[in-house]
């Protein structure tokens, strides 16, 4: 069986003393320590430690990503717009364009028929020109 027993921290045991104005929360030892982890290696170098300095870099990361938001947003409704577009007039005169063509196609067939059928007879006279006008 395991027997688990209760190690109290020495940093928790001891009571904050009031210092600078009576604030408690202020600390002028540069040594402070989490359970485990130093903190000295994540600190903020001197140069963000001021609040206008902070607010500085905030700003110019909160500016980056709104306007990065914005040029995606819009570059994806663009293309919502283009495409939807695209199939609406592009489509049917897709359609037709291949019909017209298909018409083409026939009429340039049935003129190599024609043309054909006059070489094979040249004797006999076209439907148009054997009847007679009135």
């Amino acid at each position: 069986m395991v027997k688990l027993t209760e190690v109290e921290d020495e940093h928790f045991s001891e009571k904050p003393t009031a210092t600078k104005h009576d604030a408690l929360l202020v600390s002028d030892d540069e040594d402070d320590y989490s359970d485990t982890v130093s903190l000295r290696a994540y600190r903020c170098p001197e140069r963000y430690r001021s609040p206008s300095a902070r607010r500085t870099v905030s700003d110019s990361i909160s500016s980056v990503t709104s306007l990065t938001k914005a040029t995606f947003s819009f570059s994806g409704k663009a293309l919502w717009v283009i495409s939807t577009s695209a199939f609406l007039l592009g489509v049917p005169f897709a359609l037709a364009y291949a019909e017209e063509e298909q018409y083409i196609q026939m009429e340039r067939e049935q003129g190599m028929i024609k043309g054909a059928n006059e070489m094979l007879t040249p004797g006999v006279e076209s439907e148009k020109e054997a009847q007679p006008t009135l």
